[in-house]
């Protein structure tokens, strides 16, 4: 057995450090991946929560947090019955993206710019991803209103007409203040704020769909 403390590769360590514990402590041994969903969540606010802040002692420990998060998972799926797999393979299969994804790092494309470098990427995911057919397909159903409604938004811009860009905001602390605004106006109102954008991104998504399929139709 591999003593986490004397193994000189960090990484291998900390997985050794998740085996362990996942073997030996019984509380560790009863949680599942729906179990590990809110901690999942908190460990990622808390990592945005030290970068915003520039807090780097904070953030060192929360990167921290949230790998060990990837490591329980993973000791997690090595103990499935039909379809185990553990960190390596998470790791590898992690390796093996990346470099498809950078052509010109690892290959022999080139990409002088920041936006040949997304073309890149965008050629490859959609190689990767030739069942989806929808350009909203693999956005998360679970994410906050106001973050889906951004990547819908962004996924619906090629395809759909989306919802005009309010007048009158020169800065994202502007847009701080009338997002808040809005949210207070809710408030005496009554209103769920986050439901209201839930169901409005609900109805843009319809109208991505109708529109690609009335694209495929002609």
């Amino acid at each position: 057995m591999i003593d986490p403390l004397t193994e000189p590769d960090a990484l291998r360590a900390a997985a050794e450090t998740m085996r362990q514990t996942r073997e030996r402590c019984v509380w560790t041994q009863r949680i599942t991946h729906r179990d590990l969903v809110p901690y999942l969540i908190e460990e990622s606010h808390e990592v945005i929560d030290a970068v915003e802040r520039d807090d780097r002692a904070e953030l060192r420990e929360e990167l921290g947090d949230l790998l060990w998060q990837v490591l329980f998972h993973s000791a997690i799926a090595a103990q499935h019955p039909d379809d185990p797999f553990d960190i390596d393979d998470v790791a590898r299969g992690l390796t093996e993206k990346m470099v498809r994804r950078h052509p010109h790092v690892f290959g022999d494309a080139v990409a002088t710019t920041p936006h040949e470098v997304l073309v890149h990427w965008n050629a490859a995911k959609a190689a990767e991803k030739r069942e989806r057919r929808s350009a909203l397909d693999g956005i998360p159903a679970g994410m906050p209103a106001l973050a889906r409604a951004q990547k819908v938004i962004d996924r619906a811009a090629s395809v759909a007409e989306v919802p005009a860009a309010a007048s009158g905001i020169a800065s994202e602390g502007e847009l701080g203040d009338a997002l808040l605004a809005l949210v207070a106006q809710a408030r005496q109102k009554g209103w769920d704020a986050e439901r209201a954008l839930r169901e409005r991104v609900r109805l843009l998504e319809d109208e991505v769909r109708a529109a690609e399929q009335a694209e495929q139709a002609t």
